[in-house]
């Protein structure tokens, strides 16, 4: 077992660059190298003392995915956003179950490692299936957008002149489907990874659950996620060493600590963006306003620093 040390309870949610990074190829063979070199970092938290539970972005992978479904149409069915999605989660989790799995041993750690397939409850009449806004999938000329618009219904955007992709919503995650599972086995000292790619968007009630097209933010599942299974703690790895004020200008600075206030006032200010950081500093203040004590916003690199508050930013209540 695990050393017994601060024993921190923390809900890690892993960006994008934890599997893949900018100029990768996506191969299998790189993003299992990735991820041996994230579960090095995590399982050194571990030994640190730190219970952890697991989340992870699925951006590319699912992207990859539908790109494979579009190319092979004429082979085989082409599968709905949900069904892509499941399949990204059992990929990534297979990568880092295994991954996580061998630097455990080497350790000499007795902690078994499990990844739950994760529905996340979706509310069918939230106002982003009125409004998809989230590109997803390969990209398309005019005249093919014109013809998936009116063959299948998509809402089609012309993306930054590259070409035209197909938006889906992003709906708020309400309730995670599988919380009670993923609680008893947290609780019995398994370390869990679930609700990969901010989970499989499902709405309905008991037993009559179905499959939508959408996408979740993978923060703010994150953030319910940590929220519903009463972690302390919020740590958000991505492939920034923190929060910025005027991020893109010359006189950028970083922010070691924030509040609550703070960040509600620097979003209404719009110092963070919709697409990068503005989720991520929502889910953290909607974790803190749900009880959670403390959130973290740092780099895979910097995470056990960024836990001992030498590094990331670290947001308060």
């Amino acid at each position: 077992m695990p050393p017994r040390g601060r024993q921190l309870e923390v809900t890690i949610a892993l960006g994008g660059n934890a599997i893949l990074r900018r100029g990768d190829h996506g191969t299998a063979e790189e993003q299992i190298d990735r991820v041996r070199a994230t579960a090095r970092a995590l399982v050194h938290l571990i030994e640190k003392g730190d219970r952890i539970l697991l989340t992870h972005g699925n951006g590319p992978q699912v992207g990859d995915i539908l790109v494979q479904n579009e190319a092979a149409k004429d082979q085989v069915p082409q599968m709905p956003l949900d069904v892509c999605g499941a399949q990204s989660q059992g990929m990534i989790g297979y990568m880092l179950q295994q991954a996580l799995r061998g630097e455990l041993d080497a350790e000499g750690i007795d902690m078994p490692v499990v990844t739950v397939l994760t529905q996340v409850l979706v509310d069918r009449g939230d106002p982003a299936f009125r409004n998809p806004t989230k590109p997803v999938g390969p990209f398309y000329s005019a005249q093919e957008s014109s013809r998936l618009s009116k063959s299948k219904g998509w809402a089609m955007a012309e993306d930054s002149g590259r070409g035209y992709r197909r938006v889906v919503p992003s709906p708020v995650p309400k309730d995670i489907v599988e919380k009670g599972t993923v609680a008893r086995l947290f609780r019995a000292g398994v370390l869990v990874i679930a609700a990969g790619g901010g989970g499989i968007p499902v709405v309905g009630g008991r037993g009559r659950l179905r499959g939508v097209e959408a996408v979740l933010d993978k923060d703010r599942t994150a953030s319910l996620l940590a929220t519903t299974m009463k972690t302390k703690v919020l740590l958000i790895l991505t492939d920034v060493d923190g929060v910025y004020l005027d991020y893109a200008g010359p006189r950028r600075r970083k922010l070691d600590a924030l509040d609550v206030k703070a960040c509600e006032r620097y979003l209404r200010a719009g110092q963070f963006p919709p697409g990068s950081m503005g989720p991520k500093i929502e889910s953290a203040v909607s974790f803190l306003k749900a009880g959670g004590v403390r959130a973290v916003i740092a780099s895979l690199e910097e995470a056990e620093a960024a836990l001992a508050g030498r590094a990331g930013t670290t947001i308060t209540r």
